[in-house]
């Protein structure tokens, strides 16, 4: 706009926060913070705001209200060598120049062959849909806690591209494979296809139609277990939506094909999660109920979130209504050896 700013002029730029436990932990990752900054064309303060919060003052807090008078080493600014441009400068540079020393020389043959689905033809054996609709929702919970084996849910189509690929596989690919499913893993417990990131980011980002997914999927693979994630109060969305969007949602879902509904609020608060599972139990589908885990159960210093709280929340989700009790670890902080023992207490518990 012809706009010129002068150096008396102080414009934020970007404010940035850093929280920790600890003093010198909050100051690492301040430090951590500011040192990642990239800013081109413009003067900024971050070599100055690094010095502040590395000086030995600032750290013990021993510092004055005349700390910047009387400390002008503040002011002594290192050069950054800005290696991560130089980097990409280099990479750009030999992707599109070639490599000095392999100029002339002959390429390796390229013989990787892309991965072939493969196509099994015949009818598709019955499996656990089937199943679920001969004894009900109670009947197939009750028949699944008799099981001696592992039951096994498949979330490649849901958390396996959600959290590796962005969310970014294509309805054209899921649908494909579908089929395949049905046919070779048709002792399945369930396919979780839905869900999730999966409906906001098939309109936003694919400009797909999430029910279209869900439509092609259970049309490809009608002897398995369809299962979404359902964020509660939340549904598939970022916020908390009326009781009535989240029923005639459910109801949605559950005329679309899907039959199991994985449940959970990211604070374990079940209130938050009662009207998403009533909706589902009033539609004859199985609700699985989450609990988020977190801390440690087996560290008697961290006592926030013990045995005794799960096996709580466990008993207070069956008594809403769940048929299942899931233990989601979404940040992978759930021990082998702690497993062993909330698994345990959770079955005897409920």
């Amino acid at each position: 706009s012809g706009a010129v700013i002068t150096r008396f002029y102080d414009p934020l730029l970007e404010k940035v926060t850093a929280w920790a436990p600890t003093p010198a932990e909050t100051i690492a990752r301040m430090n951590r913070a500011l040192r990642e900054f990239r800013i081109r064309g413009v003067a900024t303060n971050l070599t100055f705001l690094e010095a502040i919060i590395n000086h030995p003052s600032f750290a013990d807090n021993s510092y004055t209200t005349k700390f910047i008078d009387t400390t002008p080493e503040l002011f002594a600014s290192v050069k950054r060598q800005d290696r991560a441009t130089k980097l990409l400068n280099y990479l750009a540079d030999v992707s599109v120049n070639g490599h000095p020393e392999t100029r002339g020389r002959p390429q390796p043959k390229a013989d990787a062959a892309p991965p072939v689905v493969p196509y099994l033809n015949g009818n598709v054996p019955q499996g656990s849909k089937q199943k679920l609709d001969v004894l009900g929702p109670e009947k197939f919970a009750a028949w699944m806690r008799e099981q001696k084996e592992v039951l096994v849910t498949d979330t490649t189509m849901r958390d396996g591209h959600q959290s590796l690929l962005a969310t970014r596989v294509r309805t054209y690919d899921i649908a494909g494979i579908a089929g395949t499913y049905a046919r070779a893993l048709p002792q399945l417990l369930s396919l979780e296809c839905w869900g999730g990131a999966t409906f906001d980011v098939a309109m936003r980002f694919l400009t797909e139609d999430p029910w279209e997914r869900l439509s092609l999927v259970r049309e490809a693979a009608p002897n398995l277990l369809l299962q979404m994630l359902l964020r509660g109060a939340n549904g598939v969305g970022y916020t908390n939506y009326p009781d009535n969007v989240v029923q005639h949602f459910v109801r949605q879902a559950a005329a679309g094909g899907i039959d199991l509904f994985r449940v959970f609020d990211c604070l374990n608060w079940v209130e938050n999660m009662r009207v998403a599972m009533d909706a589902v139990g009033a539609e004859g589908r199985l609700i699985e109920a989450a609990i988020c885990y977190t801390g440690d159960i087996l560290d008697p210093a961290r006592a926030k979130y013990d045995l005794k709280y799960y096996v709580g929340l466990a008993r207070e989700l069956q008594a809403a209504g769940a048929h299942i009790i899931a233990v989601k670890d979404m940040a992978g902080l759930l021990k082998p050896a702690a497993a062993r023992v909330l698994f345990k207490a959770l079955r005897e518990a409920t």
